[in-house]
């Protein structure tokens, strides 16, 4: 099978769906950008600040509910473009309209748009991989979150530059490149959205969903585009012998107790890694360097760095995830995230007391832990969510799963700015590096081993370990 099948179509359908991954990306680190801007301009307290970035994560919660279900009813495809309209209608908004309360609600739409993408985007995948490359292939998406994060970062820092090197003397340009910079960060977005929409034209649709639907024949043609004709008839066969042996009801089928158990450890697994920290570095790196002493153009260089070693670090992760495994990646980095998340506290620690420490030591400690996090947690998770449940039920089951790790997202937004001020920084990080223990803990004596596997044969497996 390795010289028939067609790597490069997959992998072809693969890069298209991960842009919702880059927008994705884009959308949540933007903001990091602008927080501080935003908070002199409107006169913000820490928790309007909070609500500021976490109104955008309530936004993907609803997106999370909404998007798993939609894309069992209308396909992968449709809820993709859905995503992509999100991204383009918030980016506008947020660049044109001029009150608080505008600006959140454009942040919401945008949110909305996170949150189908990160269900949807990595389902699509998921369902178009070659099993032995599926590891590689969903974690092209983590890769496109990165990159979009590094993306922003590039546009942020591109943008302030650009309003100290031309300033305008009046007009719309004026407003958004020298007076409210944070316009102009925030609606570059629409440039990569706008081209999301377009590519997406280029995908069909999911062949697993289309089965599920009676649709064999349209299955079958995408199918053969990556397969050989009998293995693709073959793969239609195997979904059918599983899909059709399950009871009607979606909701019922997930409390069975095999599915059930798959369930509670991914909803657990989301939730638990969004309170390791990695995001609230995402979200205010330039606040934290800013405390360290930084001013805010070095701040966002340095955040520059920040996103291209997550880059780095996830291409990293997927040429080793499908060899080392998933369950060896997570105790490598969570290990190292707990040590570098205690050294970082120190760091803060050291500041605190007067002490007179280099910046660019907690600069180093920062990249080291961003490392260890993209390496395990950030590249497996989305992995492991895409490929735990049965196919009846895929995309309700991550939509719980992932409203998991959106609740976890939105409190870290939302708290981490508060938290700050009354936990200090190094607090906040000693918090994170505790919050690291139960996700290994979880990982070691209840996730099994699912690499090299098929979709198929990690549903039997929940199904054995049932009995």
């Amino acid at each position: 099978m390795k010289n028939t099948e067609n790597i490069r179509y997959a992998f072809f359908l693969t890069i298209i769906a991960a842009l919702g991954g880059f927008l994705f990306g884009y959308d949540t680190a933007v903001i990091s950008g602008t927080t501080e801007d935003v908070k002199l301009f409107y006169g913000l307290s820490d928790i309007q600040q909070g609500w500021y970035v976490g109104c955008a994560i309530l936004g993907s919660i609803v997106g999370v509910l909404l998007a798993g279900k939609l894309s069992d009813l209308f396909g992968r495809k449709p809820v993709l473009m859905l995503s992509a309209v999100l991204f383009s209608v918030s980016a506008a908004g947020c660049l044109i309209y001029s009150t608080f309360d505008q600006l959140v609600i454009y942040r919401i739409v945008g949110g909305v748009g996170i949150g189908v993408a990160s269900i949807i985007a990595p389902l699509y995948i998921s369902e178009i991989s070659i099993p032995r490359y599926r590891g590689r292939m969903v974690s092209c998406y983590q890769l496109a979150i990165t990159v979009g994060i590094l993306g922003s970062y590039l546009s942020n820092a591109g943008v302030l530059k650009w309003s100290h090197s031309v300033l305008y003397d009046s007009g719309f340009m004026k407003l958004i490149v020298n007076d409210q910079v944070w316009r102009g960060m925030l609606g570059m977005e629409a440039i990569p959205a706008l081209l999301f929409i377009l590519v997406l034209f280029f995908i069909p649709e999911s062949p697993r969903w289309l089965v599920i639907k009676q649709k064999d024949a349209s299955a079958l043609k995408i199918l053969e585009k990556i397969y050989p004709y009998d293995k693709a008839q073959s793969e239609i066969h195997e979904i059918h012998q599983l899909a059709d042996r399950e009871i009607k009801s979606d909701w019922r089928l997930l409390l069975k107790p095999g599915f059930r158990t798959a369930l509670i450890i991914g909803v657990c697994l989301a939730i638990l890694g969004q309170f390791m920290g990695v995001n609230a570095v995402f979200y205010y790196g330039p606040k934290f360097l800013g405390e360290a002493g930084l001013e805010k153009t070095a701040s966002l260089d340095l955040q520059v760095w920040v996103g291209l070693v997550n880059v780095l670090s996830t291409i990293l992760a997927m040429f080793v995830i499908d060899k080392i495994g998933r369950k060896k990646l997570i105790y490598t980095g969570v290990s190292g995230m707990i040590l570098l998340l205690a050294c970082i506290g120190l760091f803060f620690y050291g500041i605190s007391q007067g002490m007179a420490l280099s910046t660019w030591i907690l600069f180093g400690l920062i990249l080291a832990y961003v490392f260890s996090s993209a390496i395990s947690i950030s590249a497996v998770i989305f992995v492991l969510l895409s490929e735990m449940y049965p196919v009846k039920v895929r995309g309700s089951a991550m939509s719980i799963a992932g409203f998991s790790l959106w609740v976890g997202t939105y409190l870290i937004g939302q708290l981490t700015p508060w938290l700050t001020t009354n936990l200090s920084a190094y607090g906040v990080f000693w918090l994170f590096g505790v919050m690291c223990i139960p996700y290994l803990l979880i990982t070691y004596f209840l996730v099994p081993e699912t690499t090299g596997k098929s979709l198929e044969e990690i549903e039997r497996m929940w199904l054995v370990k049932k009995n």
